[in-house]
């Protein structure tokens, strides 16, 4: 075992239990959602998702002040446009002055790949905000061009699950009737520019819904008897893969077979309201870390065995301040101080986080007893300033 100590103003503290453990690495993503009102700087996150190892980022906006925190630093991002934005992105001047603002000012040194251009559209039904979603992706994909930026940046949207009217057996996956003619002109875009089809998938929402029926085991990836697929004969021993595949059914029932889908978010919450069963830091703890072995393992899904699952988990921190019932705010892998919500450091994948209250305190002994010594007041000053900023961040 050992420590590793981080900037002085952090107060964190990173112990891997085992030398040999492995950290995330390249094969996760993660959402940083800052719906909160206390959440740690952007440069202490960006060092906290550097110790992680975590090298893929996905935001909900193009937040400068993280985009220049994580400057050469080789972690790519995925930067958000709001549904707010995709009126205004319809037209081409306006979605030029975005991009040369808000994009192409941090590219020279911080890695973003990616524009998702919304996010869960068609769960609106605002039919303005379907028919604009398309000409704003194109519009900003065209203005990418304009730019000579379209080899860094590619051009997507995320959608929710309930896109699918049917999910299972997921040979049989199918798009709903009312988004036909809406998901038609987005997947050849998708196959036009190849760019990738993300969808927000949740086995948590199945089992909350109907925990008599939904075995908690298949959506936890624990062992069980899992289901069988009866026009393909594939076994599924876990929901998230049969939502995966279902997903690429409904595509190649519309006509494409060579559009990637991944998964940009999926998670846990571990704590809910009394009707939300299951909203446990156990369970939690169980999905995530079982998931993560998954993907380390680089499996693909029974339909695309050779095809490793992409995915973001939801969410780097708590989230104080989201609306709707208490699991919306508990998806965290951290809590806002920096420590774990629960430990799946154990099983090699995070490694685990503790935060001392206590380590001000002794800092300030320290540097008091140094003070006493040098008798110095303009030191006194210059260090006093310096436990604020660590207290405070």
């Amino acid at each position: 075992s050992f420590f590793f100590i981080v900037p002085f103003d952090s107060l964190l503290f990173l112990w891997f239990p085992d030398s040999s453990v492995q950290t995330l690495g390249l094969e996760v993503g993660i959402n940083y959602g800052q719906i909160a009102n206390n959440l740690p700087s952007p440069a202490r996150v960006s060092y906290l998702l550097r110790s992680l190892n975590i090298s893929r980022v996905k935001l909900y906006d193009a937040d400068p002040n993280v985009l220049l925190a994580f400057a050469n630093t080789n972690v790519e991002f995925i930067i958000g446009l709001g549904n707010e934005y995709l009126q205004n992105m319809t037209d081409p001047i306006k979605a030029q002055n975005w991009i040369q603002q808000r994009v192409q000012p941090y590219l020279t040194r911080t890695k973003i790949t990616c524009i998702t251009v919304g996010n869960e559209v068609y769960k609106t039904y605002d039919h303005q905000l379907w028919s604009n979603l398309l000409p704003a992706m194109q519009t900003v994909y065209n203005t990418l061009v304009n730019l000579g930026l379209d080899k860094q940046v590619t051009v997507t949207t995320a959608h929710s699950l309930d896109i699918l009217s049917v999910s299972f057996p997921p040979s049989a996956g199918a798009f709903r009737q009312d988004l036909g003619e809406y998901l038609h002109g987005i997947l050849n875009f998708h196959a036009q520019v190849k760019s990738p089809f993300l969808i927000n998938a949740y086995p948590y929402f199945a089992y909350k819904d109907k925990p008599n029926e939904v075995p908690l085991n298949y959506v936890l990836f624990q062992p069980n008897q899992g289901t069988m697929d009866p026009n393909t004969n594939l076994k599924y021993d876990n929901m998230l893969f049969a939502q995966i595949d279902a997903v690429y059914s409904a595509i190649k029932a519309m006509g494409h077979t060579d559009i990637e889908v991944r998964i940009s978010e999926t998670g846990w919450p571990s704590r809910g309201d009394e009707n939300e069963l299951g909203a446990t830091p156990e369970n939690a703890g169980l999905y995530n870390g079982n998931l993560l072995r998954r993907i380390e393992e680089k499996q693909g899904t029974p339909a695309k065995p050779n095809v490793p699952i992409d995915i973001y988990v939801f969410a780097l921190f708590n989230e104080n301040q989201k609306p709707g019932p208490t699991s919306e705010r508990n998806y965290g892998l951290f809590y806002p101080d920096g420590t774990p919500v629960y430990n799946i450091g154990v099983q090699g994948y995070l490694p685990e986080l503790i935060y001392s209250s206590a380590t001000t305190n002794n800092v300030r002994k320290a540097f008091l007893g140094i003070l006493y010594l040098q008798s110095s007041g303009l030191g006194y000053s210059i260090l006093n300033l310096l436990l604020k900023r660590c207290e405070f961040g």
